[in-house]
């Protein structure tokens, strides 16, 4: 792990959520990004090395819409950036934590990322990012 690239934070509205950004926050966003086969609009907002990632829902199934059913807007994720995730798998998988897919998915911003299951990572849904 190098550092933490990004804190995800689940949402029923990205333009909703923006104020608290921008106008109380003076945060601008970085970009958004639609993710087609995860079920995401993105929006990204830079503090210093740090990001904040924005994740709504486009579509029913999409990877926050049951998390936002249970637990409403709210922390989702925090992210580790990786030199190699297809390595910081097995080697999680080695250590006994639980990676929610044993391939890399393409992230947004041009990332590959994977995910360890909360329930082997302390309560928390841990991602590992791979920038390309």
């Amino acid at each position: 792990m190098t550092k933490i690239d990004h804190i995800g934070i689940a949402v029923n509205s990205i333009e909703e959520a923006l104020p608290l950004y921008k106008n109380l926050l003076k945060i601008e966003p970085s970009g958004e990004e639609i993710l087609e086969d995860r079920g995401l609009k993105v929006v990204f907002l830079e503090i210093g090395d740090t990001r904040i990632e924005l994740l709504q829902p486009i579509s029913d199934n999409s990877e926050v819409s049951k998390f936002l059913e249970k637990r409403g807007n709210g922390f989702h994720h925090i992210a580790y950036k990786v030199e190699d995730v297809s390595k910081a798998i097995e080697e999680a998988k080695n250590m006994g934590f639980k990676p929610l897919s044993d391939v890399p998915k393409d992230g947004a911003h041009n990332t590959l990322v994977a995910f360890l299951h909360p329930k082997s990572a302390n309560g928390i849904l841990t991602e590992l990012v791979q920038h390309k």
